[in-house]
C-alpha cells in the first residue's frame, strides 16, 4: 500500500456516498427529470431505477469505506462501467455537460485501476 491509497480511496467513498445521498434528495427531481428526457416516464419505473442507483452507489461507497481491496475496487469499476454505459444509452449526451457527469468517470476509473494495481499481490523476491 503507498501513502496515496487512503486519500484515493477515501476520495472515492466522497464520491460515491455523496452521489447515493443527492440521489436520493433529488429522486422525484432530477433523476426523474433525466429518466423522462431518456424517454423512461412510468413514474413507479423512474422510482425503482433511481433508488436503485441510490442503493447500488451507498453500497460501493460503504464497501469502499469498510472493506477496501481489490474485490471493492473491482465491483465500484465493473458498477461504474455498468452505468455510464446504460446512462450513455439513455441519454448520451450527457457526455456533452459541461459539468462532465459521464466524463467525470474517466478519471474514476484511472484511480480505481491505481488502487487495484496498488492492491496487487508481490512476489517474495
Amino acid at each position: 500500500m503507498t501513502s496515496t491509497t487512503r486519500p484515493l480511496r477515501l476520495s472515492l467513498v466522497t464520491v460515491w456516498l455523496g452521489t447515493a445521498l443527492v440521489s436520493a434528495i433529488e429522486a422525484r427531481g432530477q433523476g426523474a427529470a433525466l429518466l423522462r428526457a431518456a424517454g423512461i416516464t412510468d413514474g413507479p419505473t423512474q422510482q425503482l431505477l433511481v433508488w436503485g442507483g441510490v442503493a447500488a452507489d451507498a453500497a460501493v461507497g460503504l464497501a469502499l469505506w469498510l472493506r477496501p481491496g481489490r474485490a471493492s475496487y473491482a465491483v465500484a469499476l465493473v458498477l461504474m462501467a455498468l452505468m455510464t454505459a446504460i446512462a450513455t444509452a439513455l441519454h448520451p449526451t450527457l457526455w456533452l455537460d459541461p459539468l462532465g457527469p459521464l466524463l467525470k468517470n474517466i478519471p474514476i476509473a484511472a484511480l480505481l485501476g491505481h488502487l487495484l494495481r496498488d492492491e496487487a499481490p508481490r512476489s517474495a523476491l
